[in-house]
């Protein structure tokens, strides 16, 4: 997989695709679990017809619009102020979610020091969440980012096993087969060459694909670290999810600022060669677009579970991840190979048997709680 030649990054809080990947992703993944609005938003009047056509649609057509113009950003051969553009992200995102909350269209609760506090142990953690994504989809094609993300699924389900008691069932033990298989698939062309390569070759091949796999790497642990944690420090400041997108992005923002002094050449050389004058507005423009475009995200997330249902949005979620790989070979040239579409395919029908795995999951759950409802006693006046 040839590095694209366009420019890439992902969304300010949602891998969710990731996720929200996602996550989202969560993931849900990262980018959808991040950005889930669903408990305090309100309904526009597009929505009162319940046709769940235009939630989906618009689901659908935000998630690819974001990978794209997140490609566009940050594959450029010499971009390297990923903290730089990423805090441009976060500080656009905030804007454009007190601007949503001040139109009355959004609710969240007022900045509190105290909940600041507590959060931001979760917005240190996002911020590595966004950067290693940010980098491993520098250097791997759509594709293969599409479908090695996948491991932090994986990770996060085996983490709430340890830590909250969760179930892994046998369906869910087969998809996740077919995603370590899919991965497998993705990197093949890199590993084989590895293998047939000599040790100074090998070393020699740091400036390929093989670190967009280091970062995917990290990203995946990093990913899975961020959505069980934040689970449990949900549960201490009591936040619905437009609090939380709005702590993580405005308490990132310091962060990725003092990262980006410390760690980026701010000379004028190293601007001119980031920004170039050629493409300079429209790049900054596709920037800002994407910060605010987190927050369409989350709304068409919110939209989409509520008019149809979490089962349809699971389900659509593991569908959309097609059209996403396929934006990278139409919008960036990525190889149209048999390695290539055989990887997405089979990640493809690995987020079916999941979206399916949990989607029984959700059932017995239900089930036990119907059960479980405790009985009056009729005796007691």
């Amino acid at each position: 997989m040839s590095q694209p030649s366009g420019r890439v990054s992902p969304p300010p809080n949602s891998y969710s695709q990731d996720i929200s990947d996602g996550l989202k992703t969560a993931e849900l993944e990262v980018k959808d679990s991040l950005l889930g609005a669903r408990a305090t938003s309100r309904t526009p009047v597009i929505e009162s017809a319940g046709n769940p056509v235009y939630p989906i649609l618009a689901y659908c057509g935000a998630s690819i619009m974001m990978t794209v113009v997140n490609k566009y950003v940050v594959s450029g051969a010499h971009f390297d102020m990923n903290f730089l553009l990423l805090t441009i992200q976060s500080a656009v995102c905030v804007g454009a979610v007190f601007a949503a909350k001040a139109m009355g269209i959004i609710t969240f609760r007022d900045f509190d020091m105290k909940d600041a506090k507590i959060w931001f142990p979760i917005s240190a953690l996002l911020v590595t969440v966004i950067y290693t994504g940010s980098k491993s989809l520098q250097h791997l094609s759509i594709p293969a980012y599409t479908v090695l993300k996948n491991g932090a699924i994986i990770l996060t389900a085996y983490g709430e096993v340890l830590w909250f008691g969760g179930k892994v069932t046998n369906l869910t033990i087969c998809s996740f087969g077919l995603m370590i298989l899919s991965s497998l698939v993705a990197s093949w062309p890199e590993l084989s060459k590895s293998f047939a390569a000599s040790p100074t070759a090998v070393a020699a091949a740091s400036g390929s694909d093989t670190i967009g796999y280091f970062w995917m790497a990290i990203n995946c642990v990093a990913t899975a670290t961020y959505l069980l944690t934040m689970r449990k420090r949900i549960k201490l400041t009591g936040f619905k999810d437009w609090d939380s997108m709005m702590y993580n992005n405005l308490l990132s923002i310091p962060i990725l600022i003092v990262a980006s002094i410390l760690f980026e050449d701010w000379g004028s050389a190293s601007l001119n060669r980031n920004f170039p004058s050629e493409n300079r507005n429209f790049l900054l423009f596709a920037i800002a677009f994407s910060g605010a475009a987190a927050v369409f995200i989350s709304y068409s997330t919110a939209w989409c579970i509520r008019v149809t249902s979490s089962t349809t949005y699971s389900m659509v979620g593991a569908l959309n991840k097609l059209p996403i790989a396929a934006s990278g070979m139409i919008f960036f040239s990525d190889p149209v190979n048999f390695t290539n579409v055989t990887s997405v395919l089979v990640g493809f029908f690995a987020g079916l048997v999941y979206s399916a795995a949990k989607n029984e999951q959700a059932k017995e759950a239900r089930a036990r709680a119907a059960t479980d409802i405790p009985l009056h006693n009729t005796d007691r006046r």
